[in-house]
């Protein structure tokens, strides 16, 4: 996976709450089973209409606002617990959400995945959708070494949390599997170590 430090970008708010899985990627495109290509239908049936039409009213086929930061609405990521729904949002091109609320299986999906959930007071997400509608072009830094986010330039900020293990796993670009190998040395140090043991206890 790639790394997520320090990002610092453009944003798209997205101020509907409860954007379920099935709005994030459509059930009828979850046949693959490799990541690739998903991000091409991310929430296709409020992209396009239903002659496959790109909708001008929809805010990801808006011009004006662009980034790898998407500002959504209170409990997003709802709904069925497909895996595909972290995989169209990353495929997409984004790598963090930012919201009040996270749906729990959806949280866990992204941050396996290299997406960052993250969960900010109501009042602090207010403040980024009412800024965003202010100024398309305003830019958002995420700071996950030191774990806070906030708008520039004036730089108004708010602490977020996340799990220990998966904040050094989206530090270094690990999956599950990633980290363990990162760990072969020491695994093998162990099992050599323990091989001693046993032939030692054996004597």
């Amino acid at each position: 996976m790639e790394k997520l430090v320090l990002l610092k970008d453009t944003a798209v708010p997205m101020p509907m709450e409860d954007i379920d899985t099935d709005q994030i990627i459509p059930a009828r495109f979850l046949k693959a089973i490799d990541k690739k290509g998903f991000g091409d239908n991310l929430f296709y049936d409020w992209r396009y209409d239903k002659n496959d039409k790109p909708n001008s009213s929809f805010i990801l086929n808006n011009p004006i606002y662009s980034g790898s930061i998407l500002v959504a609405g209170k409990n997003f990521g709802c709904g069925s617990s497909r895996e595909h729904a972290a995989w169209a949002l990353f495929g997409y091109g984004f790598r963090v959400v930012i919201s009040s609320y996270f749906a729990d299986i959806f949280k866990g999906n992204a941050l396996n995945n290299g997406l960052l959930p993250l969960q900010v007071s109501p009042e602090y997400l207010d403040l980024i959708l009412d800024r965003l509608s202010t100024d398309p072009n305003t830019e958002i830094e995420v700071n996950l070494e030191e774990q806070y986010v906030q708008l520039l330039p004036d730089g108004h900020r708010e602490k977020f949390e996340i799990d220990d293990y998966k904040k050094m796993c989206l530090l270094n670009g690990y999956d599950d599997i990633d980290y363990l190998l990162s760990l072969e040395d020491k695994i093998k140090d162990f099992e050599s170590n323990r091989s001693y043991v046993h032939k030692t206890i054996r004597k």
